[in-house]
């Protein structure tokens, strides 16, 4: 039997090392904007909750405890403006990356292996890695759209990924184009999850969830949200995220999961309540990256680049109209390192991805090397 991994296409990350190091080797430092990892402190509200959750001796449950149900439910009907919500449409996960690479696996899709006949997965043509990966995983077939899911075939369509803001682009989908693809894809008995992770980093668009009842017409019948404290509350190194939506679907999946022991740890579920009961470290995370955002954005167009979408999220889409790693060589040999478009797909070959994750002083190092 051929090994997982021959199913699985490069990792794209190594293909940059070599960057990297050219970029280190500037005599003020690199500069990498390559990856959107958080770079601020954690929340105090958040460290404090850890910490007082520190002596948990005792195995935790994969369905959180009811404090963290709670704080979910209210997170996500006061933010998403969600209705109807009870515990058993909400689920905590050890991060969204997990959920995204093993949903087709724990979900039976891929089941029959590939071939005539096999399960599709669809997600954007740009987009993050991770979904083809879980396609791939299963033994399902990955397939792509462009700007709308519903120019896809449905015929053995299993499982339709939404991505609003975009992971690359930032682009925000319009309310009636969420609304008109999730009522496609009950139509046709497509499985949606709306990946919603950057929902709280909109800058010129107000993103909106696909539970929002102008969206989902107030049921959640056949649609999940993905949601991650990541990015809104620096937390990706506590692995914290949850999905939200309909209740049949999320009590399958907590079934498989608790036979597969992936339980947040209790610490962590403590300080995710904390996390999603204060809104004002996430005023002031937002406040770093719009002026973040600003100043890389400004450097770029006067350097020569044509910024694209990037109305929300943590990443500005940019090209000079030449192959992307050209782009990456040149700005490597200024001591700056950003990820290639083509590591999310094709389409992105004249495109590079800038997060203005970096710190203040990283950044307007960036600036300065870009206008110099």
């Amino acid at each position: 039997m051929p090994p997982l991994s021959s199913r699985l296409p490069v990792f794209p990350w190594d293909r940059l090392e070599p960057y990297k190091k050219t970029a280190a080797e500037h005599p003020d430092g690199i500069v990498d904007l390559s990856v959107g990892t958080p770079v601020d402190p954690v929340p105090e509200v958040v460290r404090r909750a850890l910490a007082e959750a520190a002596d948990s001796p005792g195995y935790p449950t994969v369905w959180g405890t009811a404090e963290l149900r709670d704080a979910i439910v209210g997170w996500s009907e006061r933010r998403l403006g969600a209705r109807g919500l009870a515990h058993t449409h909400v689920l905590p996960v050890v991060g969204s990356k997990e959920l995204v690479a093993w949903l087709p696996i724990q979900l039976g899709i891929g089941a029959g292996g590939a071939g005539a006949g096999a399960d599709k997965v669809a997600y954007p043509r740009l987009a993050y890695p991770t979904y083809e990966v879980g396609a791939r995983l299963a033994g399902a077939e990955p397939v792509v759209y462009d700007d709308s899911p519903r120019e896809l075939d449905p015929e053995g369509l299993r499982l339709l990924w939404l991505n609003s803001p975009s992971n690359p682009t930032g682009r925000v989908l319009p309310k009636e184009e969420l609304k008109a693809t999730v009522a496609w894809a009950r139509e046709h008995g497509v499985l949606v999850f709306s990946d919603e992770c950057y929902l709280e980093l909109g800058w010129e668009a107000e993103p909106v969830s696909v539970l929002h009842p102008d969206v989902c017409g107030g049921s959640h019948e056949g649609i999940v949200a993905v949601h991650s404290l990541s990015k809104r509350s620096n937390l990706a190194g506590y692995r914290a995220a949850f999905l939200v939506g309909d209740e049949a679907i999320l009590a399958e999946l907590l079934r498989v999961r608790k036979h597969g022991g992936m339980m947040v740890p209790a610490p962590v579920q403590a300080a995710t309540v904390a996390a999603l009961g204060d809104d004002a470290h996430v005023a002031v995370q937002r406040e770093r990256y719009a002026a973040r955002r600003a100043a890389l954005r400004t450097a770029l167009r006067a350097s020569g680049f044509r910024i694209e979408h990037s109305e929300a999220s943590l990443y500005l889409w940019a090209t000079r109209d030449e192959p992307c790693w050209d782009t990456v060589g040149e700005l490597a040999r200024r001591g700056v390192l950003v990820a290639p478009g083509d590591f999310y797909g094709p389409a992105g070959e004249r495109f590079v991805r800038v997060a203005f994750t970096a710190t203040d002083e990283r950044v307007g190092e960036a600036v300065r090397r870009l206008t110099a």
